[in-house]
């Protein structure tokens, strides 16, 4: 091996190029890479080798003029992982996030993927990473809606009307084109997030006929084949979580839920069907945070975790993705459950995603060759 040493940067405008955006491919990445996982054929942070990231965050009160000072989403956060099969990719994703940032016209996250090759850790790529983020986060739920939803499924409910909805709503519509309603509960009736869904559906999606912003969760969620609820909600105090009853939801009906979600105990336990896109991430979760997890971590699964902590719950009562994708357990346990499906992310998804784009930029010429070095100088 030659000691000279070439990356590739990809800018957002790159990465676009490149295909970051293709929905439908990106969710049989994410499908392929469940495959993996279940198999084993991956590795994460953490002794587990399952943890979401290292996290880095701030003192309330810093001793020091120039340290910033905790705040709504304030930290640093490194999540590496490598994944096999096809990819056989090592990579990190960083990102620093700070709610501030709108002020300031940014987003606000801001991330970078790199790309290094798994034998000598030197560099491929080092890419922007927001979007595609943004996208594999919206494929994992899409990989659950292509095996969960019905296959007639018409009508969406959306509460939270983010980032995540947004490319969950391309997901679905990227495994059920029959979609021809969306229901969005925002803010409020007039919270322009609401209204730029809105916009976004119906410049993206002639097909959808019936877009409708509601006031209520109830009237997001009700008669919807499948439902997304990612709100940003402060954490700390389960009761303040976003609720869904029970009897607001259609039988058949799969909700994704990527950040806080709230059901009752009962519907939990012995009726509704508990999915996770990794069970081991979940655990992982309940490890690394104080008990009960779920004030740290909002996600329907955390939960779970503490219910078993409890011994309310068994962990036969929670099914995982990937078994599913197998075949070791059926896709469906009964007609017309009602499957709630927790979405954790985990950084396989970047390196799975990231480096499917890589290699399209690097078939297409796109992206800006840069040089670690030709000789290093402390070989």
């Amino acid at each position: 091996m030659e000691p000279k040493i070439d990356f590739m940067y990809l800018s957002e405008q790159d990465m676009i190029k490149a295909g970051v955006t293709d929905m439908k491919q990106c969710v049989d990445a994410i499908e392929e890479m469940f495959r993996l996982m279940k198999q084993g054929d991956y590795r994460m942070g953490g002794a587990n080798g399952n943890s979401h990231g290292v996290m880095m965050s701030f003192p309330p009160h810093p001793k020091f003029p120039n340290m910033p000072k905790d705040g709504p989403d304030r930290r640093f956060m490194a999540m590496p992982a490598y994944l096999g099969g096809r990819f056989d990719m090592a990579g990190v994703k960083w990102y620093g996030s700070n709610v501030e940032n709108r002020k300031k016209g940014l987003p606000r996250s801001i991330l970078m993927l790199t790309l290094n090759d798994k034998d000598t850790g030197a560099p491929l790529a080092y890419m922007s990473a927001n979007i595609l983020s943004a996208y594999r986060t919206g494929a994992v739920p899409g990989v659950g809606f292509k095996y969960f939803a019905r296959e007639d499924a018409k009508t969406v409910g959306i509460i939270g009307p983010g980032v995540m909805s947004k490319t969950a709503f391309d997901a679905a519509m990227a495994v059920r084109p029959g979609i021809e309603t969306v229901r969005i509960k925002g803010s409020s009736l007039t919270s322009l997030s609401a209204q730029k869904f809105a916009d976004r559906v119906r410049r993206k999606y002639p097909s959808v006929r019936n877009i409708e912003i509601v006031a209520t969760e109830e009237e997001a969620v009700r008669d919807a084949d499948i439902v997304e609820i990612a709100t940003s909600s402060p954490t700390g105090d389960p009761s303040t979580y976003p609720y869904l009853d029970e009897a607001w939801l259609k039988p058949g009906a799969v909700v994704a839920c990527p950040a806080a979600a709230r059901f009752d105990d009962d519907f939990i336990l012995n009726r509704a069907r508990m999915v996770t896109d990794n069970i081991m991430l979940y655990e992982a979760w309940a490890d690394e945070m104080p008990y009960p997890a779920y004030e740290t971590i909002p996600i329907p699964a955390v939960h779970c975790m503490d219910l078993i902590h409890d011994g309310k719950m068994t962990r036969d009562q929670i099914d995982d993705l990937g078994d599913i994708l197998v075949g070791n357990v059926p896709v469906h346990r009964k007609q017309d459950e009602i499957v709630i499906y927790s979405v954790g992310g985990m950084p396989t998804e970047d390196v799975a995603w990231g480096t499917v784009v890589y290699r399209n930029a690097l078939k297409m010429g796109i992206g800006t060759r840069l040089n670690l070095w030709d000789q290093p100088a402390l070989a």
